[in-house]
Formats: structure tokens, C-alpha cells, sequence
């Protein structure tokens, strides 16, 4: 079993390290803060990671230590001498469903010295059929000290893996992905971004889509007039009362005609 270390800086004592079963070409050395919020990703394809996470604020974030992220490959589980992952679906039909077994030691290893707890310690299975993923799920992982993803593959998941571990499945939305990697990768951007710190500006995240139910309000930037288009008047007279009050009209009117399922929503609440 390998261990990731850290190299020796000033900041050391609030360093820390875990186990990992990763192959050694994705083990980094970059460093962890102590009490980092940490994503586990149990996958079959552990070097997709972290993907688009390594880029721009959340890569910075990464590489900063301010969050962890520790892939954890299925196939290291296997059995046999082809690793074996997966098997015939029982009934009878087409395609393979991912063994109990396998992915049952790969949980145990991903478990291990973690909260039981759900709230302080989520683990969800990305499934086509799961509840889909919104703004105040990302909002509910990110005030966790971290969480587990198992990424589907295949036919699915055996079921018994799900009910024995109580795993939360979530969908990104109503298509079919060849495998959970991508949508482990949505929610943990989506995620991450909330966690103090990550984006430098904590009002950044206040007046986004989805904050109480409404698509956000156009945005704008110099110069005051391209190719013909000028910018809405209201935003450049100084008047932040008028300019709160179009933003709210032009988030509603958005929001009434893209998505009036969240529109109804808000009035219900009301």
C-alpha cells in the first residue's frame, strides 16, 4: 500500500497525510491542511482525475491543500488474474453490473476513518435513477467534512452495495453517461466552490443562479456599447437600489420563462 507524504515546509504541523491504494504514478505531493475537506472517488478510471478539477480556483485550491482529493481504483479490488469487476446481471439480460464484492472491499478501504455519520460524511453513487442534484445539495456536501463518491459503470451497481452502505444515489440529470466519472466531477466542482477560501470571495457565491430558486440576472462588462449593443442604462447610473431592483425583475422574468418549475417553487415557498 502506498502512502502519500509531504515534503517538509514552514506550515508542516498543519500538514497531513492518508493511505492510499492509488497507483503511484497519480500519487502528488502536494501538500493538506489539517481537517481539509476531502472527496474519496472509488472509479475504474482513477487517472481521469481530477479532471477539470485540477484547473483554474479549484485547482488552485488543490494544489493549495484548502481541499483533498484521493481516486481510488476499483480494479486494484478485483479478481482473479484479469481483475474481475463485474458480472452477469442475476435474471438474466443484457450487459454487466459491478460485483458486491469488489466494490464492497474498495468501500470498506474509502470507510475507513471516516464520520458514520451521513451529514458529516456523504457517500453518494452516481445513478442515472437518483435524485436529482441541485444547488442546495452542493451547498449541504460542502458544510461536511468531506465526502465518498462511487462511480458507476456498466449496467449499474449491485443493489445489495447500496443498501448495505446506505449510499445516496444522485443524478446529474435525466441522460445516460457511459459512467459515473464525469458526473463525480460536476458535483465536486459544484461542491468545492463553497468551501471557505476556495474562491477568494465569499460574495461571489451570493448572487448566483439557483440562490433562492432564481436563474441570476444578465451580466455585463466594458465597453458600454459593442457592435451596436449598449448596456442597460440602469447599470451605469450609479443608483444600486435601481440596479438591485432590475436584477431581481430581469432574474424573475428569466426564470418564469426558462424554468418556471423553479418559478412555482418560489411561489410555493412564499
Amino acid at each position: 500500500m502506498g502512502t502519500m507524504t509531504t515534503r517538509p515546509t514552514k506550515s508542516h504541523g498543519r500538514l497531513s497525510q492518508s493511505a492510499s491504494l492509488q497507483p503511484r504514478e497519480l500519487m502528488t505531493d502536494r501538500p493538506r491542511l489539517k481537517g481539509a475537506w476531502t472527496a474519496k472517488v472509488v472509479t475504474l478510471f482513477p487517472e481521469t482525475f481530477p479532471g477539470v478539477l485540477g484547473a483554474s480556483l479549484t485547482g488552485k485550491a488543490l494544489k493549495d491543500g484548502l481541499w483533498a482529493l484521493e481516486p481510488i481504483g476499483l480494479r486494484t479490488f478485483g479478481l482473479g488474474k484479469h481483475r474481475q469487476v463485474d458480472d452477469t446481471p442475476a435474471g438474466g439480460g443484457a450487459g454487466l453490473v459491478m460485483k458486491p464484492d469488489v466494490m464492497g472491499r474498495a468501500l470498506d478501504m474509502a470507510c475507513s476513518g471516516t464520520p458514520a455519520d451521513p451529514t458529516k460524511w456523504p457517500r453518494v453513487y452516481l445513478s442515472p435513477r437518483g435524485k436529482p442534484f441541485d444547488q442546495r445539495d452542493a451547498e449541504r456536501f460542502a458544510k461536511a467534512d468531506g465526502m465518498t463518491l462511487v462511480c458507476g459503470r456498466f449496467e449499474g451497481l449491485d443493489q445489495r452495495v447500496i443498501d448495505h452502505y446506505a449510499l445516496e444515489e444522485i443524478s446529474i440529470g435525466d441522460y445516460v453517461l457511459t459512467g459515473g466519472e464525469l458526473a463525480a466531477q460536476v458535483l465536486l466542482d459544484a461542491t468545492v466552490r463553497l468551501i471557505p477560501g476556495v474562491l477568494g470571495n465569499a460574495e461571489s457565491t451570493q448572487e448566483e443562479s439557483f440562490q433562492n430558486d432564481l436563474l441570476e440576472h444578465p451580466q455585463y462588462t466594458k465597453p458600454a456599447e459593442w457592435r451596436g449593443h449598449a448596456i442597460p442604462p440602469v447599470l451605469l447610473s450609479g443608483d444600486h437600489g435601481a440596479v438591485a431592483k432590475w436584477r431581481r425583475e430581469q432574474a424573475e422574468e428569466l426564470t418564469k420563462l426558462r424554468r418556471p418549475d423553479l418559478w412555482t417553487k418560489t411561489q410555493t415557498e412564499d
